[in-house]
């Protein structure tokens, strides 16, 4: 079983330390993942980091950490973050810059790593390009899933979440055993108002319009891996594993 690496250093920043991480692969691999809702990014990133042994570097986590954080233990850098995204706004690039610098013993970690959730623009690509020149590293791949956006559609909008304790089933995939109740807390299941098609193709859009240049930017490196997100998770990581052997 796979027991993943101890993250405090990348959830806390600060004077945190992790513990040893696992044994990892011989050079480290050091990947950025991109991918749209709906892709199965997350479950990648966890199945990779168990192939690999690389730690699963989540700017996301960092903010779902930071909730349950007291206060008086956020960095300047996260209580910014979390101020605009109380107010629903987009945190902006040097806040996020901010965080990831704060965070730059991460980089060096020896089992590699997964960043997932930055960079998201061109210019958090560039200063995580000089970030890691300073700590003279580069990165290995960015490995791009990819899913025709009726594929998308068809995942997310199946989704149905427990309005009482908030756990997520699949009318295909993973269905309640009674339709519209959970099964962990018989509360009702509904479908999110951004899990609507409508509001899904939106989204998609939106992904679509600020990934563009961000893929070219790694593709005229020569760093960018596509991988085609059809199929089951086991095979898409055999399928990323198989590239990334390949790009090497």
């Amino acid at each position: 079983m796979y027991n993943k690496p101890d993250r405090k250093a990348w959830l806390k920043a600060g004077t945190a330390h992790c513990e040893p991480p696992p044994v990892a692969q011989h050079p480290p691999r050091r990947l950025v993942l991109l991918g749209a809702p709906g892709v199965g990014k997350g479950t990648q990133a966890e199945l990779l980091c168990a192939r690999l042994g690389a730690c699963h570097l989540s700017t996301g986590d960092i903010f779902r950490a930071a909730k349950a954080m007291d206060p008086a233990e956020r960095t300047p850098a996260l209580t910014a973050a979390l101020d605009y995204m109380r107010r629903g706004d987009l945190v902006p690039d040097e806040t996020v810059l901010a965080l990831v610098a704060e965070r730059v013993g991460c980089l060096r970690c020896e089992s590699g790593f997964l960043l997932d959730g930055f960079p998201r623009t061109v210019a958090q690509a560039e200063a995580l390009e000089r970030l890691l020149a300073g700590e003279q590293l580069r990165l290995d791949a960015v490995l791009s899933y990819e899913l025709p956006l009726e594929k998308v559609v068809a995942r997310l909008s199946g989704r149905r979440t427990c309005a009482q304790c908030k756990a997520v089933f699949h009318v295909e995939s993973r269905p309640s055993r009674v339709a519209g109740v959970c099964d962990h807390c018989g509360g009702k299941l509904y479908q999110r108002e951004d899990d609507r098609p409508e509001s899904i193709r939106v989204r998609m859009e939106a992904y679509e319009r600020s990934t563009a240049p961000l893929a070219d930017f790694y593709r005229r490196q020569n760093l960018l891996v596509s991988i085609s997100a059809e199929g089951t998770p086991e095979e898409i990581c055999r399928r990323s594993l198989e590239a990334l052997h390949a790009a090497a």
